[in-house]
């Protein structure tokens, strides 16, 4: 005869002290772990108040030692909720209740620092003055992030530098600039998938964070994540200083070459604004046009088209007709992954 599990993936026919067992046996595990990373778990049963908050400041920083150690956590944590959940009707589970609620609060902080996580709240953590790096900027309207309201060139870096030598808040505060530039990298890169650059920067810098342990390296990795910060800031105004917008911007990186002359580039910015202007203005406009062989083929036609023209394309002296080809495709392919519909939901998500 099967016999099956639950939706918790616990057998239904195990005895109730065999669950029991198991769950004893999971919170067991996540106290071994936290031990070897040099928390005692027992604090955060016994401390109340501004205590019990410290203690579960410890944990976390416990917990953040690089990437791996935090998904274990994760994965821990989750088995013991799922078996507590199984075991809420069998007499004597309300024995480990507390054990359970203190991994809980532990577990739902490190998701709230991953929620919440932003440049200014992090850098405002450690800098005790921090106004004179704030500015409220009338043109940005996107007030859930707050990131792009802090302008990272007028940080006292010699003095955040201190700062995050004397907490003892190290690996967290690394975690949390991490998942802040993720977060924005993410953005980023859909927007524009030429900024690879960047996302390669940021994986190695993990890949190096990870590999090490030592206080010389996490204080190098702030640093470094810091500057990356810098820099993806720099790029997200890019645009602006290009005279383009976000959607143009993509396109004109994707056509450009490397040594135009200015006038070239100007040349090349009028062929990435016209052309998607062009697009938008006739076969985007079909609906479901990527779902349509016959659609798509028109709009692929149509970027040749355009990119080959001598009135609207691209400059003879500095394209071939390979370059043509190449570089349709390019186009092609950005466009049917940004514009499914207009306008495109991965530009007018971000403003």
């Amino acid at each position: 005869m099967w016999q099956g599990k639950d939706d918790d993936g616990v057998d239904p026919n195990h005895p109730n002290t065999e669950l029991l067992d198991k769950l004893a046996e999971a919170i067991t595990f996540v106290r071994n772990f936290l031990k070897q990373q040099g928390f005692a778990f027992d604090d955060l049963l016994k401390q109340t108040g501004f205590d019990l908050n410290a203690a579960i400041d410890e944990a976390k920083e416990a917990i953040n030692e690089n990437d791996k150690t935090r998904k274990q956590f994760g994965i821990m944590a989750r088995e013991v909720f799922k078996l507590f959940r199984a075991c809420i009707n069998v007499s004597g589970v309300q024995q480990y209740r507390d054990e359970r609620d203190a991994i809980n609060i532990v577990y739902k902080r490190l998701q709230q620092d991953q929620e919440k996580a932003d440049i200014s709240h992090i850098i405002q953590a450690l800098h005790g003055i921090v106004d004179s790096a704030i500015e409220t900027r009338s043109e940005v309207r996107d007030e859930d992030d707050q990131s792009r309201l802090y302008d990272i060139s007028k940080i006292d870096f010699d003095r955040l530098k201190s700062e995050f030598e004397a907490s003892k808040q190290k690996r967290t505060t690394v975690q949390s600039l991490k998942t802040a530039i993720d977060q924005r990298l993410h953005k980023l890169m859909i927007q524009n998938p030429l900024r690879t650059d960047y996302r390669d920067h940021y994986e190695r810098l993990v890949k190096e964070y990870n590999q090490e342990k030592n206080r010389v390296v996490i204080e190098k990795t702030f640093e470094e994540l810091l500057k990356l910060a810098d820099q993806l800031n720099d790029e997200q105004n890019r645009a602006v200083r290009e005279g383009l917008d976000e959607e143009t911007l993509a396109l004109f990186d994707i056509l450009r070459k490397p040594d135009l002359s200015k006038k070239e580039i100007a040349a090349i910015k009028k062929v990435a604004t016209e052309l998607l202007a062009t697009l938008k203005r006739e076969r985007l406009k079909v609906a479901n046009w990527r779902e349509k062989e016959s659609a798509r083929d028109a709009v692929r036609q149509q970027i040749y088209d355009f990119l080959y023209d001598d009135k609207t394309g691209l400059p003879v002296d500095n394209y071939e007709e390979a370059d043509i080809e190449h570089l349709t495709d390019g186009v092609y392919q950005h466009i049917y992954r940004v514009y499914p519909s207009l306008p495109s939901p991965v530009y007018s998500s971000m403003h």
